[in-house]
Formats: C-alpha cells, sequence, structure tokens
C-alpha cells in the first residue's frame, strides 16, 4: 500500500509565478499531481474535460455542493470554481502529493478539512518586482494593473494563516525550495527531526515574523504607489 501523499496548497500575488513555478515542480519530480478543478463556465478553444477542468452544468455543480464533493468552491465572475474531493482524495491515497493552486478564501477552507495540508505563499521580492512582472505581460492595461495591486493589498492581509511564505527571484531555485518544503514536512510527519533551513523561504509559525514582515513591506510599497497615482 502506497503511503498517502501530501496536499499542498499554493497561492500567490497575480504577477508572483505561482503557475510556472507549479509547471516547473511537475515537469522535474514525478511524485505531484496538481487538482483539477470543476467550473461551470463554457470550455475555452482547446480546452479539454477532464484535462484543464471538469467542465459542468450549474445543475452538476450545486449538486457536488449539496452532496458535499467539492473541498471548497467559490464564484468568481459569475461562475462556480470548486476542487472535487474525490479525485484530490483518490491521488492522495496513491501516494501523490497534490497541488491545488488557489486563493487565500479557499486555502483556508482547505486548512479547516485538512489540517495536515502544508500552506505555502509565493511571492516576488519586492513591491517594484510584483509591478514590473504585471506590467511586463504586455497583456494588461493600467486598469487591471491597478485591480491587480488592490487585490494584492486584501490577499496580504491573510497571509498569517499560512504555513510557508516562499520568495519567487529565480524559477528553478522557488521549485527546488517548494520540493525541499514538501520533503522535510513528510520527515517530520514520520518523527524525524529536520530543522527547518531555507535562504527563500520563511516558516511563518517560527520566524519571528519575518515572512509576514516580507509581505508587509510589499503591501507598503504598493499602498505607496497608488496612493502616488491616485494624487
Amino acid at each position: 500500500m502506497a503511503d498517502q501523499g501530501k496536499l499542498i496548497v499554493v497561492s500567490g500575488f497575480s504577477g508572483s509565478g505561482k503557475g510556472t513555478v507549479i509547471k516547473d515542480i511537475l515537469d522535474r519530480y514525478g511524485s505531484y499531481s496538481l487538482s483539477i478543478s470543476a467550473t461551470t463556465r463554457k470550455p475555452r478553444e482547446g480546452e479539454v474535460d477532464g484535462r484543464e477542468y471538469f467542465f459542468k452544468t450549474i445543475e452538476e455543480f450545486e449538486k457536488m455542493v449539496s452532496e458535499d464533493m467539492l473541498i471548497e468552491y467559490a464564484k468568481y465572475v459569475g461562475n462556480y470554481y470548486g476542487t472535487p474531493r474525490d479525485y484530490v482524495e483518490k491521488q492522495l491515497s496513491e501516494g501523490r502529493d497534490v497541488i491545488l493552486e488557489i486563493e487565500i478564501q479557499g486555502a483556508m477552507k482547505v486548512k479547516e478539512r485538512y489540517p495536515e495540508a502544508i500552506l505555502i505563499f509565493l511571492t516576488p521580492p519586492s513591491g517594484k518586482e510584483l509591478i514590473g512582472r504585471l506590467k511586463g505581460r504586455g497583456t494588461e492595461d493600467d486598469s487591471v494593473i491597478t485591480s491587480r495591486m488592490k487585490r494584492a493589498l486584501e490577499e496580504a492581509e491573510g497571509v498569517g494563516g499560512y504555513d510557508y511564505v516562499l520568495v519567487n527571484d529565480e524559477i528553478d531555485k522557488c521549485s527546488e525550495c517548494l520540493h525541499y518544503i514538501v520533503q522535510r514536512c513528510k520527515d517530520v510527519d514520520n518523527g524525524k527531526d529536520t530543522p527547518f533551513v531555507s535562504k527563500r523561504a520563511y516558516e511563518v509559525a517560527s520566524d519571528n515574523g519575518a515572512g509576514v514582515g516580507l509581505i508587509n513591506g510589499i503591501k507598503a510599497e504598493l499602498a505607496g504607489l497608488l496612493e502616488g497615482d491616485e494624487r
């Protein structure tokens, strides 16, 4: 029988590079699976049911909610999104480490249901870097970037509920560090006294506020930039 896998929740500011880091993790290590969300939105061109999403009607999705088939769910821009419980628990029972890429509200719901889940918040090293990444995409106008900055200020308030704050300054190093965090948590679960040592991650419960302090510094940067824009 395979050992139970770990449930890993990855969140972060828009522009933190969550998707890129997760893709790198999946490409580099064979023990991870990415949770597939259920949604009521229509498939986009090229999307396949069961690959990008499990596409559901509103009636099917609401039935999943009423029958407690979702770990967490939310409504966004008129469509439901949620994490199917059976899919995740099947992967975990097969020894797979399952990654959920979800927002803070959903992350807190996951932690309530699965206290052993590892919650990791990704961030750029500074507010200036975050703005640079958002603008560097070249796909969003200034009003959208401003709304994402305001959203980041709101998200920063919930970082204290995470287990780790992980700085994404280099994709490969960040991926290695995320993998290290997961492996260390498994060691701790197995009774091994493994100290936490990292140059780009903070263990929120025992870092004397350094991880949350980093996020608060970014929050202050963003707030200053927004205040300057509004003058």
